[in-house]
């Protein structure tokens, strides 16, 4: 008689479901026999990597058989140096996925509350259900975080509020005013964890700078990636800033190596590579007029997005036009799991590629 190993679990991992990432391009082509694939399901940069990326991936190949600079010495000097702030604010992950997980494990235990917003980013929701801790979800408001219910909902148990600024999967962006109002009504003792994955794609005078505002706000921690717009996705390399003491505590839970030797020499490369980043922001926002002027030709209604992707509602299930399109060789994003059934997120991808995922939408509708 076999055991039932669930029952030795943490009874938050029992009833959770894995994260879903994107189809991959080679399981369509197992699947459908198809050739000419458009994925435009995970939100990645089109653009080919970086040649200083390259450059500094082949200087590597010679020391993959020792163990990377577990501190990341080198990427932390980097982003110090970029963005004013000191090495010793820095934690570095596989990922922000990584750091957002370790901001729970550190700050949430059973007893203690987290909030969060409708339709934000799944990964908050699992790394609070895992360590224990109680979810607060407040409704959105129009598609996008209601910072001043998200402020109400802030309860003596709370520890930690998620924020994404621009939100995944809705696209939706809030302004500084705004962030610093919400900020103001934020208890000293509680942590903000303000999730900009999508900041290079958004930044303008009036999006808020979470690393700007991290002096003025102790309880601030910003996440950032190098999977969007620095194109560094299959490399997984994010970071954490934080006040030095707040980002000491996040440390001490890291696990050694946890960001390989590829990911640090190409992420400290991409950095100082101003022309490859012009170009991300160029292509994504070509890319965005011309989804949307096409989802206007076609008459669908779509979210404003001010990352690299245009969420769009359907009138009937949007999985149905999902399947649809697979057949014809697009992937797309279905996010029923997002209490959004009717929507479809669709990643900007380069001209082409938009190009073929319009043509194919058309003739599904």
């Amino acid at each position: 008689m076999s055991c039932d190993f669930g029952l030795l679990a943490a009874e938050g991992v029992r009833a959770l479901s894995p994260y879903q990432p994107g189809k991959p391009v080679e399981e369509l082509e197992r699947e459908l026999g198809l050739d000419h694939i458009v994925k435009l399901a995970s939100n990645e940069n089109p653009l080919r990597p970086s040649q200083a990326v390259l450059s500094a991936c082949r200087e590597s190949l010679s020391q993959i058989c020792r163990y990377p600079d577990s501190n990341g010495f080198g990427l932390k000097n980097a982003l110090a140096n970029k963005l004013s702030v000191k090495a010793g604010q820095l934690v570095l992950g596989c990922g922000s996925n990584d750091v957002l997980d370790l901001i729970a494990r550190v700050f949430l235990t059973p007893g203690t509350s987290a909030v969060y917003s409708q339709h934000a980013f799944i990964v908050y929701s699992i790394s609070i259900q895992a360590v224990g801790a109680r979810a607060i979800v407040t409704p959105a408001k129009n598609w996008g975080h209601d910072l001043k219910a998200m402020a109400k909902a802030i309860v003596e148990d709370t520890r930690v509020v998620f924020i994404a600024n621009p939100n995944n999967p809705t696209g939706t962006s809030f302004r500084l005013s705004e962030f610093v109002e919400f900020m103001r009504k934020v208890p000293e003792n509680v942590l903000v964890v303000l999730d900009e994955a999508y900041y290079e794609y958004a930044a303008d005078e009036y999006h808020p700078d979470g690393v700007a505002l991290l002096s003025e706000y102790p309880n601030l921690i910003v996440t950032r990636t190098f999977s969007k717009a620095y194109g560094l996705a299959a490399l997984r390399v994010g970071y954490a800033v934080a006040a030095a003491n707040v980002a000491d505590l996040i440390n001490r839970v890291r696990a050694p190596f946890n960001t390989n030797s590829f990911a640090l020499s190409a992420a400290e490369a991409v950095l100082s590579d101003q022309d490859y980043l012009d170009r991300s922001r160029q292509l994504n926002n070509d890319g965005m007029v011309q989804l949307t002027a096409g989802m206007e030709k076609l008459g669908l209604d779509y979210i404003p997005s001010s990352g690299n992707f245009l969420t769009v509602k359907f009138e009937r299930e949007a999985i149905e036009i999902y399947q649809e399109l697979l057949h014809k060789g697009v992937i797309v994003r279905p996010i029923g799991i997002y209490e959004m059934p009717r929507h479809l997120r669709i990643s900007i991808g380069l001209t082409e590629e938009n190009d073929k995922f319009l043509t194919a939408l058309k003739s599904i509708l």
